[in-house]
C-alpha cells in the first residue's frame, strides 16, 4: 500500500480503493516497525488517528452516495506534526525535558485548519530542543536517523518530520523553519520542504523560538502535495497579529513554468567549501529549468556573508526572551529544590533551568542574554538588526531583476551523526544558505535534484514576499520533467 503521495492517496480514498482506516493503520504499522531504527516520532497517537480515520471514512461513504456535497480537500490523509506545534490533548515536548509532561489544552491554528480539511494526525515528530539545531541531535529524547543512511543525520530541526515523510511513516508533515529547519532536512532526506513568507501562516500554537523568524511549513514527497497543505494552512489569523491580511493562495499547478520565468543565480551561494557533487546537481537542475524555457541571470546578494553572525545574534536574543518563562514556577517542569528559606526561589529557578535545558539551548540563551544586556545591546543586537535590513534590501533589489533565486540548500549532503557535535560553528555553517531567506522574511522551497555519495541533494528556490505560487509552480514543473522525487530510501521499502 505504501508509499503513496498525498495526492494519490486522496484520489484512492475518494474512489473507494482504500479506506482511511487502512491507510492510517498502515502508517502506524510502519512507524512501529521503523521507529527503533529511525526514531522519527516522540509521540504516536494511534487511538486519536484511528478515530479520525473512521470519521473520515463515514464522510467518504456519505459523499459517494451524494457527490454533490462538498468534501474537505485532505479528508482521510494521515499526517505528522513537529513536536513544537500544539495538538490538543497530545503531549508537546519541544524535544526538551522542561516540557516532558506538557499537554496542550488547545490546537495550533494550523492544526485546526488541517483537521477542518479532514486530516488524520498519526503523531508528533522529533525535533532539536526548542527547534535549536541543524541535525535533530539536540533532542532530549534521542537522535533521529536519516532513512537514506542510518549513520547520518536527517537535518534539523524538523528532522523527525522529514525522516517520517521520506520513510513513508506519514503522507506529509508540518515542520517549522527559523533558519532553514524545513528546507535543510528536506534536502538531507530527499523530500520537498516549503518555508512560507513570514506572516503568511499563523504561528499561534507554535512554541516560540525566534518570533521574528519562525515560520510553519509543510514537508511532503512532491511539490503538489506541499502545495495542497500550504493552501490549507495559509491565511490571516486574528490570533496571530503578525499574519498579513492577504487572500489565501489559489494555486494552479499545470506542470508548466510561469511564462518568461527569470531565475537568478547568486554568486555568493557558490563558494569554496561547497561539495562538488552538490554544486554539480544544482547546476544540472538549472540546466533543466533552461530547457523548460527559463532565463538564467547572474544576481548579487552582497551582504550574504553577514547572514550567519546576524542570525546568531537575533535568534538567540529572541530565544532568551521567549524561554525566560520556563522557570519551574510559572511554566514548565520543575526540579526538586533541596533547600528552603530566602534562597529557595532562586535555587529552584537555577536548578530547574540547569537540569531541564540541554547544552545547545543554554548556549543560545547565554548568547542572546549577552547580546541584549546593558552596554552591549546596540553594539550587538542593534547592529545585527541594521545588517538584517541590508540583507532584506539585497533580496528586494534582486527581485527587481528576476522572479526567483536558485541556490543550493546545504553545502554538503547529510553528515555523520556526531560529526559536528563538538564544533558548534561547523554545525551553524550547515545553515549558511538557508538563513538569509528567514532574515529577509522571504519564502523558499527545497526539493530533490540528485544524489551525492548516495545521499539526496536539494536545491532551493527563493521568491519575493508572498511569491509562493511562482515557487510552487516552478518547482512542480521541474518535478514533472525529472524523477528524483520518486526515489525512496531502502529503509522505507522494508514493509512493501
Amino acid at each position: 500500500m505504501l508509499p503513496l503521495s498525498l495526492s494519490s492517496a486522496i484520489l484512492a480514498l475518494r474512489q473507494g480503493r482504500l479506506s482511511s482506516r487502512e491507510l492510517t493503520q498502515a502508517c502506524l504499522d510502519r512507524c512501529q516497525a521503523l521507529e527503533p531504527a529511525l526514531h522519527a516520532f516522540l509521540t504516536l497517537s494511534p487511538e486519536l488517528a484511528l478515530a479520525q480515520a473512521d470519521q473520515a471514512d463515514r464522510r467518504l461513504v456519505e459523499w459517494r452516495k451524494d457527490p454533490s456535497q462538498p468534501l474537505p480537500p485532505l479528508l482521510g490523509a494521515p499526517l505528522a506534526i513537529k513536536d513544537v506545534i500544539c495538538v490538543k490533548d497530545v503531549r508537546c515536548t519541544c524535544g526538551s525535558r522542561i516540557l516532558e509532561n506538557f499537554i496542550p489544552p488547545y490546537h495550533a491554528t494550523v492544526v485546526e485548519r488541517l483537521l477542518a480539511a479532514g486530516c488524520v494526525i498519526v503523531g508528533k515528530t522529533n525535533t532539536d530542543e526548542f527547534a535549536m539545531g541543524s541535525s535533530t541531535e539536540n533532542s532530549a529524547y534521542g537522535v533521529t536517523h536519516n532513512p537514506w543512511d542510518l549513520t547520518r543525520v536527517p537535518g534539523g530541526s524538523s528532522g523527525g518530520s522529514a525522516a517520517a515523510v521520506a520513510a513513508g511513516c506519514a503522507l506529509a508533515a508540518l515542520g517549522s523553519d527559523t533558519g532553514g529547519s524545513v528546507r535543510q532536512p528536506a534536502a538531507f532526506c530527499g523530500v520537498v520542504g516549503l518555508k512560507p513568507t513570514y506572516g503568511r501562516v499563523s504561528r499561534f500554537g507554535l512554541v516560540a523560538y525566534g518570533s521574528s523568524l519562525d515560520a510553519i511549513g509543510p514537508l511532503a514527497r512532491t511539490v503538489e502535495d506541499a502545495a495542497a497543505l500550504f493552501e490549507v494552512i495559509a491565511g490571516h489569523d486574528p490570533l496571530d497579529a503578525t499574519t498579513m491580511p492577504v487572500p489565501r493562495p489559489a494555486l494552479q499547478l499545470d506542470g508548466r513554468l510561469p511564462a518568461r520565468l527569470r531565475i537568478g543565480l547568486p554568486q555568493e551561494y557558490f563558494i569554496a567549501g561547497l561539495h562538488p557533487a552538490v554544486e554539480a546537481a544544482v547546476r544540472a537542475a538549472i540546466q533543466v529549468f533552461e530547457q523548460l524555457g527559463a532565463e538564467v541571470l547572474p544576481v548579487s546578494l552582497p551582504h550574504t556573508s553577514y547572514a550567519l553572525p546576524v542570525y546568531y545574534l537575533i535568534a538567540p536574543a529572541e530565544a532568551s526572551a521567549n524561554l525566560a518563562r520556563y522557570d519551574g514556577i510559572r511554566y514548565g517542569a520543575r526540579a526538586a529544590s533541596p533547600s528552603s528559606g530566602g534562597e529557595a526561589l532562586l535555587d529552584l529557578f537555577c536548578r530547574t533551568r540547569g537540569e531541564k535545558f540541554g547544552a545547545e539551548v543554554k548556549r543560545r540563551i547565554m548568547l542572546g542574554t549577552y547580546a541584549l544586556s546593558a552596554g552591549y545591546y546596540e553594539a550587538y543586537y542593534g547592529q545585527a538588526q541594521k545588517a538584517r535590513t541590508l540583507i532584506k534590501q539585497d533580496f528586494e533589489r534582486a527581485f527587481e531583476q528576476v522572479d526567483v533565486i536558485a541556490a543550493p540548500v546545504t553545502p554538503t549532503p547529510a553528515f555523520k551523526i556526531g560529526e559536528h557535535t563538538d564544533d558548534p560553528l561547523a554545525m551553524y555553517l550547515e545553515d549558511v544558505f538557508t538563513l538569509p531567506a528567514n532574515l529577509a522574511g522571504a519564502p523558499g522551497i527545497a526539493f530533490p535534484v540528485g544524489f551525492a555519495d548516495g545521499l539526496p541533494v536539494g536545491m532551493q528556490l527563493m521568491g519575493p514576499h508572498f511569491g509562493e505560487a511562482v515557487l510552487l509552480q516552478a518547482a512542480h514543473a521541474y518535478q514533472q520533467a525529472t524523477s528524483w522525487h520518486h526515489s525512496m530510501p531502502d529503509v522505507g521499502k522494508t514493509l512493501l
